[in-house]
């Protein structure tokens, strides 16, 4: 049998008192008594009374409630960035509501209904990769402030916290020009992935800038950016009749499963083919040769995410639609740079 809940309703008959009343020595307020707020609270505490959080945000018309939306939850970055958002939101008063679309569109939608019936203050998103009509995030943006962090999109008018991924790509391909590597292939997304395409455009800018050719044979492209996908897409850029001498691979995972299948055929590296991944994964330091990556400091994405999402909560003129870019280092090891041993 359920259990029935207490409400203030309960309080204030046990008590004698107006709801009203049993509301405000709850939250002690000054016109009350100490001695009423002694026994309200002695008797709420009795009876286990736990606040109705929705309730009072109805009333009150802001809950103190950020909800966050993400792909995936288990991702070792997504958690990193995660951790940022608690963290901030504790500091900032607020309480968060995470849920995953698992790269699911309409999940992606209901969840974010969800959150505004639970009547959330405003919404953090990294938006799905198979997302392609926005109007339903846009009607979202037209009830509560929303910020799009990590996977955002140039389509949707809202503030935007994201990695320098063109720059931070761009680094990363200038490195291995600088240790003598010509021949750079590219393992990405297919096209309308926004962290993909940034890291891509920044790809090419660094093979033009060097007066490096462009060869589309090894431009490769596909649905899933994972370490057997890393395995597969390295088998067939070996199989080339002209191979490449080092390969980017635009995240970690799919870099490492690159490094295995290159391992596999006793290919030196990064002698003969140099390797760069994306992220600074836990990983990236436990394979062999360590893999040289960009960073990608997830909770300053979070606990940044969190600032300009509360400042737009608390100031309703403060929302705007601005790219905040957070910088990614590059990680230099030994996938594309042995020191000299002396």
């Amino acid at each position: 049998m359920k259990k029935e809940s207490v409400s203030l309703k309960k309080l204030a008959q046990e008590l004698n008192l107006s709801i009203s009343t049993v509301s405000r020595a709850l939250n002690d307020h000054p016109d009350i008594s100490e001695d009423t707020k002694q026994k309200v609270k002695a008797l709420a505490s009795r009876l286990n009374y736990v606040p109705n959080i929705f309730a009072k945000g109805f009333r009150q018309q802001k809950t103190n409630i950020i909800g966050v939306l993400v792909p995936n939850i288990t991702h070792y970055f997504t958690s990193t960035i995660l951790k940022g958002i608690l963290d901030e939101a504790a500091l900032k008063g607020y309480r968060v509501i995470i849920s995953e679309s698992n790269n699911d569109a309409i999940k992606q939608t209901e969840m974010l209904n969800t959150m505004l019936q639970f009547n959330v203050d405003g919404i953090l998103m990294s938006i799905s990769k198979v997302t392609r009509d926005i109007d339903d995030i846009l009607r979202v943006i037209n009830n509560v402030p929303l910020i799009l962090f990590d996977k955002a999109s140039d389509k949707i008018p809202c503030s935007q916290v994201v990695i320098n991924e063109e720059e931070a790509a761009y680094n990363a391909i200038e490195h291995l020009i600088n240790i003598g590597k010509k021949r750079i292939a590219i393992i990405k997304e297919n096209e309308y992935s926004y962290n993909s395409e940034r890291r891509y455009a920044g790809y090419l800018r660094a093979l033009k800038e060097h007066n490096i050719a462009i060869d589309e044979k090894i431009i490769i492209s596909v649905d899933d950016i994972s370490q057997r996908q890393g395995k597969r897409m390295a088998n067939l850029l070996l199989s080339l009749k002209k191979k490449p001498d080092a390969i980017f691979a635009i995240t970690d995972s799919a870099a490492i499963g690159v490094i295995q299948t290159l391992k596999k055929f006793n290919v030196k590296i990064p002698e003969e083919i140099a390797v760069i991944g994306f992220s600074n994964s836990r990983n990236s330091t436990i394979i062999e040769p360590m893999l040289t990556t960009v960073d990608q400091p997830g909770q300053r994405i979070g606990s940044t995410a969190v600032k300009y999402l509360v400042e737009e909560i608390e100031d309703p003129n403060s929302i705007g639609n601005k790219t905040v870019e957070i910088k990614g280092n590059l990680i230099i090891r030994d996938s594309t740079f042995k020191a000299a041993v002396s």
